[in-house]
């Protein structure tokens, strides 16, 4: 059986338990110190994104993880690079274990862990929180990009930054859902490339919402929310085309100033705005480079798709890879190290 058909057809109108937020907590705790340092990293980031830090933020990582071994390998040469260009960049590592389907496909580390479609989401829920620990417990700050509602209680308190996709950017729920975390929140711009529904879900995301929720004993709550005021928008280019250049920053910033939200901005060097060409990264983040120097301090953060080695490959249960992308196409680690150091150098 191909694996697309046993992703779609597989066992209907079946049920497994989960396990509770609260149980996974206490089974992969978080003890004062990484506490206190990941609430250290929350405000580092938040203090990039309201201009009190001229550090450059730096979302990077493996488009999505399904394979926690080279992820760790990648964030133990992070954590070792983060160190070397810390005066200048804070970057932060993409753990993203769930993937966004246009059809259908492998939906990432949360819900198939053993990428055989066999959907094995009790032992995804905990490998995700085990591997973020990890990660954080490497001193990197974590990213990922929350999907499913229901999984943040699993993973939120690991968080130093959160992205809401282009995808689920105009979703309630996910406007709801970015109202009530902690971390600061990147809303994406629309697959269209239009900017207004993410402006729209910052404004949405500050307010308090009483929402559905799920508390960490697995009961269905009505959450009180208390609005996020850190949130920001992520520019990724729209069908096909990018939104990165000048004159787009410049459109993007005056209508977030006439919405009186934050003007300061993310640039996603990947998808539109590579062309979906994962080698462009590098001269779309040189480009963003240049605006700053040239004096737009409201360009504050990249975002850069990664991984061990260059590429993707297919999911196949005899030949992968290691170390590289089964979804988009990532750079390598050479040439990640490159570029983080080439930032550093133009921001000094």
């Amino acid at each position: 059986m191909s694996n697309l058909a046993s992703l779609t057809n597989g066992p209907t109108n079946s049920s497994q338990p989960l396990p509770l937020p609260a149980e996974l907590r206490r089974s992969v705790g978080i003890d004062s110190q990484l506490n206190a340092q990941i609430a250290h990293q929350r405000q580092a980031v938040q203090r990039i994104l309201n201009g009190q830090d001229n550090r450059l933020l730096v979302v990077v990582g493996p488009c999505s993880i399904h394979d926690p071994h080279a992820a760790l390998e990648y964030a133990d040469r992070l954590a070792a690079l983060s160190e070397e260009v810390s005066e200048q960049l804070l970057p932060v590592m993409r753990v993203y274990v769930e993937k966004p389907r246009t059809t259908v496909g492998w939906k990432g580390l949360a819900y198939d862990p053993d990428l055989d479609g066999s959907g094995d989401m009790p032992k995804g829920i905990s490998l995700s929180r085990e591997l973020m620990h990890a990660v954080a417990s490497r001193g990197l700050p974590v990213a990922t990009e929350l999907l499913q509602p229901m999984l943040a209680p699993y993973l939120d308190d690991l968080l130093s930054w959160v992205a809401i996709g282009a995808r689920t950017t105009e979703s309630q729920l996910h406007r709801e859902l970015a109202s009530d975390l902690t971390a600061a929140v990147g809303f994406k711009n629309a697959t269209s490339g239009d900017v207004q529904v993410a402006i729209d879900a910052m404004q949405a995301a500050a307010h308090s919402h009483q929402r559905f929720a799920m508390n960490s004993e697995g009961r269905p709550v009505m959450q009180e929310t208390a609005g996020n005021p850190n949130t920001h928008v992520v520019l990724r280019g729209g069908h096909g085309e990018p939104n990165y250049q000048a004159h787009h920053v410049r459109a993007a910033v005056n209508t977030l100033r006439d919405a009186g939200q934050n003007p300061r901005l993310m640039v996603d060097c990947s998808h539109a705005n590579a062309r979906k060409d994962h080698r462009r990264q590098s001269e779309v983040m040189l480009d963003v480079l240049a605006q700053r120097k040239a004096g737009d301090a409201n360009l504050v953060a990249l975002m850069l798709e990664s991984h061990l080695y260059e590429g993707k490959q297919a999911l196949s249960p005899n030949a992968m890879r290691y170390g590289v992308s089964v979804t988009d196409a990532c750079v390598s680690w050479e040439t990640t190290e490159r570029l983080l150091k080439t930032a550093a150098e133009r921001m000094s």
